[in-house]
């Protein structure tokens, strides 16, 4: 029974480790940890920024390319819908900034992706409320890293995972939005989760997501730039889960037959 037991807690041990273990590519959750907002990057009119000047208040943070052959173009779009859909107002309630991850792209390539996005409002947008970032490989590392969002670069393009994150006005991590994702319907936001993620950033709230439980069943595909079911983990979680059960059964059980006897 000693030795059956060793086992549990080694292969316990084991899949932690293995869940814990550094991502290459993907996010890491920061919650509660600050982004560096003495950053400067350059906006989609070529002019020099600093990060900080770009947060007042509630602010989504885009980390993708804008020339991204891959789920860029879905997640932004899917943002832009978001927000079109949703009663609170950008620029008043809260605001956007996407920064490019690829060094190699310019403002008239961040231009033109604004004007991409701008283009499928219906409602009336603040142009100062979603604004278009590019920088220097330093300073994009700076921001990606304190956010826990991996990336690589592989030739031309670069293998990344998709996810909207939610600062408060002091660059404080509050929230992780994962979108959801499916083969028929491509990247989905609920406009609650949104709303609430705002508002919840708005109150400095620390939420905590599903995106742990998403790294340990789930491994980042980059061949087709999704989440894919990690069956090889869930099995083996399951098995510790039922050798535990097992375990269990086999120590309560005689006790509940000498309580029987007596």
């Amino acid at each position: 029974m000693k030795y059956f037991i060793t086992i549990i807690i080694s292969l316990t041990l084991y899949s932690i480790s293995y869940s814990n273990n550094p991502i290459e590519i993907g996010v890491d959750e920061q919650l509660g940890k600050n982004i560096p907002l003495d950053v400067t990057f350059n906006d989609e009119n070529g002019n020099p920024v600093v990060l900080r000047d770009l947060i007042n208040g509630p602010t989504v943070i885009a980390l993708v390319y804008y020339y991204c052959p891959g789920i860029c173009n879905p997640l932004m779009f899917e943002l832009a819908n978001v927000m079109n859909k949703s009663d609170l107002e950008p620029g008043y309630d809260y605001n956007v900034v996407a920064i490019s991850i690829d060094e190699f792209e310019n403002p008239e390539k961040a231009s033109a992706k604004k004007k991409e996005m701008f283009s499928g409002f219906d409602k009336e947008v603040d142009s100062n409320s979603w604004r278009f970032l590019t920088g220097s490989v330093e300073n994009i590392k700076t921001v990606t890293n304190a956010a826990g969002f991996y990336f690589k670069r592989e030739g031309a393009e670069l293998r990344h995972a998709g996810t909207l994150i939610f600062i408060d006005k002091n660059g404080k991590i509050c929230r992780y939005l994962f979108p959801s994702y499916s083969e028929n319907h491509g990247y989905g936001i609920l406009p609650f989760d949104f709303k609430m993620a705002v508002i919840e950033t708005a109150e400095s709230k620390v939420t905590p997501t599903v995106a742990r439980f998403l790294r340990f069943c789930f491994s980042y595909d980059p061949e087709g730039q999704k989440y894919a079911l990690n069956f090889t983990r869930i099995f083996g979680a399951a098995i510790l889960l039922f050798a535990g059960i097992f375990f269990l059964i086999i120590k309560l059980k005689p006790k509940k037959e000498i309580i029987k006897s007596r």
